[in-house]
């Protein structure tokens, strides 16, 4: 009887080994050919480089200046790196370097200068360096392009200081590339990293709108007292660039709203000069009577002047002077009796503006995201919790955040629109009432992951009321507390204000 066998199978293991055995000796050869080449320059740079990464210094200490001065995407890119590496460590000491044995380069072929001072006790495959350094850069580059493509730059170097200095070859040290990139590549399925939420850009819908060089049509109401003074002088500013304008000073501020609507009965053009809550009430009243709403920055803060392009007195002139005129949302508020105002910015309750006013007190100083966790973690521990239910959800909250028009980024740090006109509101609750609350928001903040909390709700609806179980809470409206209320209903108005802003 006849055997046959299949002549494929037959050679295969003896193929493997020929290939496994000439991969081999081109790694030898290569590294020969890198020890042979004389370079002054590799004698002087690849011994401090490869020093340098030892034990991960050189990344402990890149990491730590990218804490310190690079933005959120950075400083999480360099969490995730030093958490890549010390995995990648582990596995290359404790696992590949007993599974492959591979003796080490003799080194002796390496000039004197280049040589590595202390040559390692452990196998030569893979290369730990190499490891640790593709762990890093590839974290960081998960969480940041830019700054992963530098640092892959570098540890490209590492990897080749390896070679240059005898203690490894060339395979060794792509073998190193290959268990740190994998490594991180399968930390980002377990913890992904985030993507910032962007949303997409619209042209503004800009109204036909007759130009007035001179301010003819205009009324201004403004309290000149008002941002510690600042509005008298904005107003003066804004009255010498268009003369013909009518200015209508009001030293109550408790009666800019009776001016505003007075002044409104005769205008063409409703302009108002004062901080947001002012120019809160001003949108209403413009709404109400079909005007456009012109708005110069008076205030202790802007926001909404800001995000319209009016931060100066200049660009609100320059844009009543050529007829520039958008609409945008505002959001509508009906809370338990009370007549429907406009919001403008946003709306809370609980600890939210006492939250805000401690953050911005200090971002100057030590930046946004420690000022951020410091103001967090000061706002938990004062702790004002309402319980709320809102469609089918009943839950307590010490910060609650509801914004016209969507803001950016996600987060409880929201602080800039792309747009005014998005049709929705922006709404975000953090959930306290929770075992352990305060020290998981805590620590989802300080790694840059509050999006995935599970306490952080983050919704964009064209419409959300809420209701206060424990009775009236106090809601504040655009940076000032404007009542107390018991059941609340948002409905953002769809490009319902037409406001003068420049155009880009």
């Amino acid at each position: 009887m006849t055997v046959r066998t299949n002549p494929l199978l037959v050679g295969r293991p003896h193929g493997l080994r020929q290939i496994g055995t000439g991969l081999g000796t081109l790694d030898r050869e290569v590294f020969e050919a890198i020890a042979d080449s004389p370079s002054p320059l590799l004698d002087a740079v690849m011994p401090r480089l490869t020093r340098a990464a030892d034990h991960g210094k050189l990344w402990f200490a890149v990491a730590a200046a990218l804490g310190a001065a690079g933005g959120p995407a950075v400083r999480r890119g360099a969490i995730r790196g030093v958490a890549g590496l010390a995995v990648t460590s582990l596995l290359t000491n404790q696992v590949a370097k007993r599974v492959w044995q591979r003796p080490r380069p003799d080194r002796l072929r390496v000039p004197l200068p280049r040589r590595a001072r202390r040559l390692p006790t452990s196998n030569s495959l893979p290369s730990g360096h190499a490891a640790s350094a593709a762990a890093f850069a590839v974290g960081v580059g998960l969480e940041s392009a830019p700054a992963g493509l530098a640092l892959g730059l570098l540890a490209g170097l590492v990897g080749m200081s390896r070679v240059a200095t005898g203690a490894h070859y060339p395979g060794d040290v792509l073998a190193g590339f290959a268990l740190g990139a994998t490594v991180s590549v399968l930390g980002a399925r377990v913890v992904p990293p985030i993507v910032p939420a962007e949303l997409p850009a619209g042209d503004p819908l800009w109204v036909p709108t007759p130009e007035r060089p001179d301010g003819a049509g205009v009324v201004l109401v403004v309290n000149p007292e008002s941002g510690g003074g600042s509005a008298g002088a904005a107003a003066d500013r804004a009255r010498e660039a268009l003369p013909r304008m009518e200015v209508v000073e009001v030293d109550d501020g408790a009666q800019v709203a009776a001016a505003l609507r007075e002044a409104a009965g005769r205008a063409e053009v409703l302009a108002v000069c004062g901080g947001d809550g002012t120019v809160s009430c001003a949108a209403g009243i413009a709404v109400a009577a079909g005007l456009p709403l012109a708005v110069f920055p008076g205030g202790t803060f802007n926001h909404f002047a800001k995000d319209i392009g009016c931060d100066r007195v200049e660009a609100t002139v320059e844009a009543i002077r050529r007829g520039s005129v958008a609409c945008v949302d505002v959001a509508c508020l009906a809370a338990d009796d009370n007549p429907e105002q406009m919001v403008v910015n946003t709306a809370s309750i609980g600890a939210y503006p006492h939250f805000v006013r401690i953050r911005e007190k200090l971002e100057h100083r030590i930046g946004k995201p420690l000022a951020g966790l410091y103001a967090m973690w000061h706002t938990l521990r004062r702790d004002e919790p309402v319980r709320i239910r809102y469609d089918n959800t009943t839950l307590q909250t010490s910060l609650f955040f509801l914004g016209n028009s969507v803001y950016l980024p996600s987060g409880f740090a929201p602080s800039r629109r792309t747009r005014m006109d998005s049709g929705l509101l922006d709404v975000r609750i953090l959930e306290t009432g929770r075992r352990f609350a305060a020290g998981r928001i805590l620590a989802a903040l300080a790694t840059g992951r509050l999006r995935s909390c599970r306490l952080y709700h983050e919704l964009r609806v064209p419409r959300f009321g809420f209701t206060a179980l424990d009775g009236p809470t106090p809601l504040a409206c655009d940076g000032e507390i404007e009542m107390s209320c018991a059941t609340a209903e948002f409905t953002s108005s769809y490009r319902a204000l037409r406001v003068f802003r420049p155009r880009a």
